[in-house]
């Protein structure tokens, strides 16, 4: 360096690129990336943060939609007081921050990279270990809901996410109860996904929310060790009926430990069947995390929580929750989107649901049925069958309340000939016109591609 001369300065760093003109904004302050999701009131993003470059999961909700009546509103309500308790556990999807224009309401929610459980589980089922982390990560969400007054009500693969690192959030509180629903103790409404859904919640007795979610934890151990359901049967009555027998087969290969814990969940008696709190205390659920103690691996959140008499710890500090207002209230939706209560099997069903009494759905089926030339018999219960030829042909059932005032109805075709000849005895064209015909007490229809 020539003397006198100052050294070089190394140029200042580029100012952050200005959002793209083709990449959509929200708010200047979230550049929308692809549609991860659709349901029938909400659609979700992928965004990515002006600010701060973080990514995100974005839900957006029209508030000229049909299904945002005052109903609806109050189980949203519900939804966010459920989710502001549960904040601080690191397997329980968080909230970001909500916003909101005239016509539009967004929630801005942690992005789960590694997209749901059963993505996982197509792929086939999980070795025991692998089982167990995941088991573990959902026991230790619900027990800090329990503890904080939230009942699931519907824990299922759908329900549970991942993040990059592989650890399971447990997300959609659209079902959730909290303390104030309680009458005389116990919860009513029936509500979740029938193969996930505890015998006594399906029944709509009064039940205990968090019982009944330990039915559910079950179900998921089930189909985590053995790669399918353990009670599985497109006629509701014919699976409960499984069910209350405790009529299901264990895979050769599902350890005798995993087996027991398994069956006490499985219990059809919800006095008698294990709690959250005693699956905490056994020997298989807590296996690897003393195995991680004694070798002085690092334990995670998590695991800290659970090794320390079952008592969660927060070890870091998580930021508080964005404040939000009453009208930021109504976002918290997500429990409005009911297809993930239908599971997408091949069958000549459909369902749909309604806020109609079921007098009026048997009403209603019996008049379009006999303006399309069927013979209409009434059956037990909220059961209407639709015949021709001395045959019956279709059957239509009041199946259960998802939510107060709003129900599910199973379209059925009966297979009671062989060939292929019920097909042709009610065809497509039969279909579209039954379709139509029901169309002023439908909600949304469900399985549209399965007949």
């Amino acid at each position: 360096m020539e003397p006198g001369c100052s050294p070089p300065t190394a140029p200042p760093p580029p100012p952050p690129p200005p959002p793209s003109k083709n990449i959509p904004t929200l708010l200047n302050r979230y550049q929308l990336g692809p549609l991860l999701g659709r349901g029938s009131f909400a659609k979700v993003h992928k965004a990515k943060s002006i600010v701060d470059g973080s990514i995100v999961a974005i839900k957006t909700i029209e508030k000229n939609n049909k299904f945002l009546d005052a109903a609806m509103e109050d189980r949203i309500v519900r939804e966010v007081s459920a989710m502001r308790r549960l904040q601080n556990h690191p397997n329980v999807l968080k909230i970001q921050e909500v916003m909101a224009t005239k016509t539009k309401i967004y929630l801005v929610m942690e992005y789960a990279a590694g997209g749901e459980l059963f993505g996982k589980l197509r792929r086939g089922r999980l070795t025991e270990s692998a089982a167990r982390r995941y088991f573990q990560q959902l026991v230790s969400a619900l027990h800090f809901c329990h503890q904080n007054g939230v009942a699931h009500r519907d824990v299922k693969p759908q329900n549970l996410l991942l993040d990059r690192d592989g650890n399971l959030k447990v997300s959609d509180f659209g079902l959730s109860a909290l303390p104030e629903q309680i009458k005389n103790g116990m919860l009513h409404t029936a509500c979740g996904t029938p193969a996930y859904t505890a015998p006594e919640v399906v029944a709509r007795r009064g039940y205990d929310g968090a019982v009944a979610d330990a039915w559910s934890c079950g179900v998921i151990l089930f189909v985590l060790l053995a790669g399918y359901l353990p009670f599985d049967d497109s006629n509701l009555l014919a699976m409960y009926k499984k069910v209350n027998r405790r009529d299901y087969q264990f895979p050769s290969f599902v350890s005798k430990p995993a087996r027991s814990l398994i069956y006490q969940l499985l219990d059809p008696n919800p006095k008698t069947r294990m709690s959250i709190e005693k699956i905490m205390n056994i020997s298989w659920f807590q296996k690897s995390l003393q195995q991680r103690r004694k070798t002085g691996q690092e334990s995670s959140l998590f695991e800290l929580g659970v090794a320390d008499n079952n008592k969660y710890i927060l070890k870091e500090k998580i930021p508080d929750m964005v404040s939000m207002n009453a009208f930021d209230i109504i976002s918290l939706s997500s429990g409005l989107d009911l297809s993930g209560l239908f599971e997408a099997k091949k069958r000549k069903e459909k369902r749909f649901t309604t806020k109609v009494k079921t007098e009026r759905v048997v009403e209603k089926v019996k008049e379009v049925g006999e303006r399309l030339g069927y013979v209409v018999e009434k059956g037990k219960g909220d059961v209407v069958g639709l015949g021709k030829l001395g045959k019956m042909v279709l059957l239509v059932e009041v199946l259960m309340e998802i939510a107060p005032e709003t129900f599910v109805v199973g379209v059925k075709v009966v297979d009671n000939s062989v060939c292929g000849r019920v097909a042709l005895e009610f065809d497509e064209g039969d279909w579209n016109e039954l379709q139509a015909g029901l169309g002023d007490i439908v909600l949304s229809w469900h399985n549209s591609d399965v007949m």
